[in-house]
């Protein structure tokens, strides 16, 4: 295995327990609404009965400013038809919370600017969605004017705007002379975003994109960046870790690093509040199933507070992903991404996230590498790609070796090492097994079983493996000691670390010269 003998035992820091400090949240005060938008989610209409009153909507207020959030966006449905909208922006900047706005339009008046005003708004944000002929077509007649007029306004009062995008079929070849028209208008901030089958927009099946077109939305995004006339920022439902997406996050945010995709804030430093006062995770995915409580009954605080809510997100896994998303090197960080697009587009928040650019990409790299026959020089390939850390791509042409010559131990050893490096450790004890069974002393074998075997829960088995590594090794070949002296380490097992270093130490005396650190941990 030459140079790229790495050591499987690479993951075993301590898990501290997670707690979760909200910071935003997406407030929909109405359902009440003067359009009937055919991409809605809500299929806002008309105000319901059971809306929170001006008091009720106070209180939850106080109580969101007590929970500590920086910032609530109010939205609808149409917020500015609610009466009391900027007693509830008001409230909120009173307390120290920042309130933004997303509104249709339609409403803005100087009598809603000075409303603005007096409320401390942070940033209202205004939908536009192609244009005149298409947003008109979307939303209803006259609404691209009202559009055009809300900008103005606010730019030449002073207020802080930005614009939306629901991107669809309809649209997206529209997107550079949108981007002209905002440009025009003095927009400074833009958010774009893909219009998912929910609401309104699931009867509308022609205007969904399809996942190949992702690349193609980033793409743009990422040369309006470049471009630096507006400030462009792609909303959660786009990306992931393709990095042209990657470096519009970092121009957009200001930032000399780049913002990796983490996961859905969805009950971890979000969340979302229904007219009534129902709490998600977010307020997209709004079935019954995903209600947290409603604080008609409940406090807020408690409601976020409670270890057995938010579930669904705070407790997800990539192992109960679908797909590529569950052999995904990302997929521990990502979870997948957007679990909407998953839930609307799969009808599952379990399935693998096709509208993923990574995950189009890997699909594309699987296509090309089935065509390929040729072990050696993909055996080449590999290995160049281990060394670059691109261990997904290694994979797959490590699977097609296998598939073409089940019995390459060779190719079997890599994909043991890079399906651990990635946590795919079921693939990785495959791989690992198959070897034995043609090469039953194989030490590096039997060393990178027992550690998967330990990461899978295994513990017992897994020293078992290591402990047979250790007795088969050779001077030149120390790695089974250090690993099983981590595992004994991890596993609480101080004395029978000692020993077996101990025992290191006189089988091979440079290994307790290379490992000092290792020897204090213990023996310190």
């Amino acid at each position: 295995m030459g140079a790229l003998i790495l050591s499987y035992c690479t993951r075993f820091q301590k898990k501290s327990i997670m707690t979760y400090k909200p910071i935003t949240a997406v407030w929909e005060i109405t359902m009440g609404c003067n359009m009937r938008c055919k991409h809605c989610g809500s299929s806002c209409q008309n105000p319901l009965p059971d809306e929170l009153s001006t008091v009720e909507a106070l209180n939850l207020a106080d109580q969101i400013a007590d929970l500590g959030l920086s910032w609530v966006t109010l939205s609808g449905g149409e917020p500015f038809t609610r009466k009391d909208w900027n007693l509830i922006a008001k409230r909120l900047s009173d307390k120290g919370v920042i309130p933004n706005i997303i509104s249709n339009g339609w409403l803005v008046t100087d009598d809603i600017i000075s409303k603005i005003k007096e409320s401390r708004v942070g940033t209202i944000a205004i939908s536009l969605d192609g244009l005149r002929d298409t947003h008109d077509y979307m939303r209803k007649p006259g609404s691209y004017d009202r559009v055009m007029n809300a900008f103005d306004k606010f730019f030449n009062n002073g207020v802080v705007f930005g614009a939306v995008t629901t991107i669809s079929n309809v649209n997206i070849n529209q997107l550079r002379e949108i981007r002209n028209i905002l440009v025009e208008h003095k927009v400074p901030y833009w958010q774009v975003q893909i219009g998912l089958p929910m609401g309104n927009f699931s009867k509308e099946k022609d205007m969904i994109l399809n996942p190949e077109q992702i690349d193609n939305i980033i793409d743009f995004c990422h040369e309006t960046a470049k471009e630096g006339k507006i400030t462009i920022y792609p909303a959660d439902c786009i990306g992931y870790y393709n990095i042209k997406d990657l470096e519009t996050r970092k121009i957009s945010h200001k930032s000399n690093n780049l913002p990796l995709w983490k996961g859905c804030n969805a009950g971890k430093r979000g969340f979302g509040i229904l007219h009534n006062g129902d709490i998600m995770g977010c307020t997209s995915i709004r079935e019954k199933e995903f209600k947290e409580g409603n604080v008609r009954e409940t406090p807020l605080k408690d409601i976020w507070d409670d270890p057995n809510n938010f579930l669904w997100n705070r407790n997800a896994t990539k192992a109960q992903l679908g797909g590529d998303c569950n052999l995904c090197k990302y997929g521990d960080t990502c979870l997948g991404g957007c679990p909407n697009t998953r839930l609307t587009m799969e009808k599952s928040l379990y399935a693998e996230n096709r509208f993923c650019s990574y995950n189009v990409g890997i699909k594309n790299s699987k296509n090309i590498i089935a065509k390929r026959s040729d072990v050696k020089k993909m055996f080449e390939d590999s290995l160049k790609y281990i060394d670059e850390q691109e261990h997904q791509i290694a994979g797959l042409l490590l699977d097609r070796i296998i598939e073409l010559d089940p019995t390459n131990i060779e190719a079997l050893k890599y994909s043991g090492f890079v399906n651990f490096f990635m946590q795919n450790y079921n693939q990785a004890e495959c791989s690992n097994k198959k070897v034995l069974e043609m090469a039953p002393d194989d030490v590096y074998t039997l060393k990178g079983l027992g550690i998967t075997l330990y990461k899978k829960g295994d513990k017992a088995e897994g020293i078992n493996y290591l402990k047979k590594a250790v007795s088969k090794t050779d001077t030149n070949f120390m790695d089974p000691y250090f690993d099983l002296a981590l595992i004994y380490i991890d596993n609480n097992q101080q004395e029978e670390a000692k020993a077996l270093l101990n025992d290191a130490k006189e089988f091979n005396s440079d290994f307790f010269q290379k490992n000092p650190e290792l020897y204090n941990l213990v023996f310190s």
